[in-house]
């Protein structure tokens, strides 16, 4: 029977050792909630959609409910977690930083999939209120696909 550190590794990693059991020191780690932000979730009102843009709306539908029944209460739990035994919760999150996206990286301002413009104090860009930043909490704006590239987390992180 496969365990947790298994049950979803690659087939790649077929007969490869198990890892060991990792050891978590307070004030030595950290929870990091990556870009789970209210755009993601918005959903289109289906009465405004033509049935082509409804059928490709409802291709969605497995996802915003993974989503809301297993993703968020499970990131919730474990921020909780963190918060209550003296580790560091910290959030990522993509938004411009100009009022007109003018500091956005080119895979964000590429049309197509990605052409992403989050104003910093939008609606959307902010990180849905079931897991929302506590005050004091480090929230870093990235522009950029990583949270690493371009913002000051591994400084954070490494402190």
């Amino acid at each position: 029977m496969a365990g947790w550190k298994t049950a979803w590794r690659s087939f790649y990693y077929d007969g490869a050792p198990e890892a060991p059991d990792p050891v978590l020191v307070k004030g030595k780690v950290a929870l990091l909630v990556i870009d789970v932000q209210n755009t993601y979730l918005a959903r289109p009102d289906p009465d405004t959609l033509s049935p082509a843009e409804r059928a490709r709306e409802a291709a969605w539908d497995g996802f915003h409910e993974r989503m809301h029944g297993t993703v968020i209460p499970t990131i919730a739990r474990l921020i909780e977690r963190f918060r209550a035994t003296g580790n560091r919760v910290v959030f990522a999150r993509i938004a411009s930083l100009t009022p007109d996206g003018a500091d956005r990286s080119l895979s964000q301002k590429k049309p197509g999939w990605n052409d992403l413009f989050l104003p910093h104090d939008s609606e959307a860009s902010q990180v849905v209120p079931q897991l929302a930043p506590r005050p004091g909490e480090v929230v870093v704006t990235k522009t950029t696909d990583s949270a690493l590239t371009g913002t000051n987390l591994r400084l954070l992180l490494g402190n």
